[in-house]
């Protein structure tokens, strides 16, 4: 299954040469967004019709919601069913397993950070030039997994890598990578490159920045109890569509070597303040419009928190797959 989400979104301008995102955030991350928030837990069916509503209410037109749902479909993100002249989509088994992942870290970048133990994965590698979609493939892969490149072709991580990464690394660059853990060697300004500047760490934090100034505003209302309805769905729907992208932009950087007040806590906490904040009335919202395309009960709609993501909705996922 294509994941629902492109690394070129996040990285526009990297030296990959990949597409330029357009601006905004897309219908179809929109649509998978909303279903995540609202039908991860149980994989609940949703009327398409009931999606196109939504969607409606999130700008997005009639032709160009039930366009999203299809190509969703024909990547394997949702699948189908119809009843009559009725059709309702839910995540696949397989896209459950992949939000529900992302979900998970996502909650992971918003906990409290680990020690450091000083070292940094390099990940070193040689592909000829003209095998320019593997080249393509191997760096979109290094980003997801939260490296950076520090020469081009060494890229580095202060985190060690996973199995399954490693695993998936093997399978792309069989035979043309090396991978390392060592600690750094400071060769003074005018010799040496700092491995923090594989980062650009200015921009990171002007990202940080402008989330909390976006939505920091929300938060009188949210205590008060005054968001709900359509403006609580936008509101959760995009602000997780826009917080997903700063763990990948910020991979866990060590604190120890960023500038004094970092923003990462501070955006981690209006993000938590915000989604789940707004969870009772967005999932009533979801399901007072669903109920206008079905009289099947809506208990599987469910929104959940952060904590939720954290503790594994991938379990869920797995006890409603097909056997």
């Amino acid at each position: 299954m294509t994941s629902p989400y492109d690394i070129a979104e996040i990285f526009p301008d990297d030296a990959a040469r990949l597409p330029r995102r357009q601006s905004g955030n897309s219908p179809q991350s929109l649509t998978v967004t909303l279903l995540a928030d609202y039908t991860l837990r149980g994989r609940a069916w949703l009327p398409s019709a009931a999606i196109v509503a939504l969607l409606a209410e999130a700008g997005v037109s009639q032709a160009g919601a039930r366009t999203t749902i299809s190509r969703l479909a024909r990547r394997g993100v949702l699948e189908g069913s119809r009843q009559g002249r009725n059709s309702a989509y839910r995540l696949t088994t397989a896209a459950c397993l992949n939000l529900a992942a992302g979900g998970r870290f996502i909650a992971s970048a918003a906990a409290d950070e680990e020690p450091w133990d000083q070292r940094w994965t390099l990940i070193a590698f040689s592909l000829p030039q003209d095998e320019v979609a593997r080249r393509r493939e191997l760096r979109s892969m290094l980003r997801w997994f939260g490296c950076a490149p520090l020469y081009d072709g060494l890229w580095i991580s202060p985190h060690d890598i996973t199995h399954k990464a490693r695993a998936q690394l093997t399978g792309l660059a069989f035979g043309t990578m090396t991978v390392f853990r060592a600690r750094h060697v400071d060769l003074g300004a005018t010799t040496g490159r700092n491995p923090l500047d594989a980062w650009d760490t200015t921009a990171i934090a002007g990202h940080y920045e402008a989330f909390i100034r976006r939505w920091s505003p929300l938060l009188p209302g949210i205590r008060s109890a005054r968001i709900t309805g359509v403006e609580a769905v936008r509101a959760r729907t995009e602000v997780m569509d826009t917080y997903r992208r700063l763990p990948i932009l910020d991979p866990g950087l060590p604190l120890r070597l960023l500038p004094p007040g970092w923003p990462r806590a501070r955006a981690r906490d209006l993000f938590t303040a915000v989604y789940d904040g707004l969870a009772g009335p967005a999932q009533d919202h979801v399901r007072t419009v669903a109920r206008r395309f079905t009289a099947d009960p809506l208990t599987d709609v469910q929104a959940h928190a952060v904590s939720d993501l954290l503790s594994g909705l991938l379990g869920s996922c797995e006890a409603t797959a097909e056997p």
